[in-house]
């Protein structure tokens, strides 16, 4: 069986990212609890995500701001651009094509050990 861990890649991060940040801006400590509250079996750390959004943001998919007048800390808000809608779109076509392959592999495994 594949072993995940440190080595494991990100790819869909960003794509996960935009998604969240299309439904409403967020900060990037609620982002991650977001991600982890919402997507079982996708583990990420802050690290990951605030590399992301700093990428994100120089690509021009998402823009900041600082909030400033709540209680506590500052905090920095992402939300999404007109690019990064577009982004998204390319990651939603990118996954359905993946899925696909992903259904392909079960049924093909299926006939193989006769498991459904």
């Amino acid at each position: 069986m594949p072993k995940s861990g440190k080595g494991q890649t990100y790819r869909h991060t960003p794509a996960f990212i935009l998604l969240f940040l299309a439904r409403e801006n967020l900060y990037g400590g609620a982002l991650l609890h977001k991600m982890h509250n919402d997507l079982p079996g996708y583990r990420t750390d802050g690290a990951v995500i605030y590399r992301s959004l700093q990428e994100l943001e120089q690509e021009g998919a998402v823009t900041s701001y600082w909030e400033t007048d709540l209680p506590g800390p500052a905090r920095k808000w992402y939300q999404i651009t007109a690019l990064g809608l577009h982004k998204l779109a390319g990651y939603k076509d990118d996954i359905e094509m993946r899925k696909k392959n992903f259904e392909y592999f079960l049924a093909a495994y299926g006939e193989i050990t006769g498991q459904p």
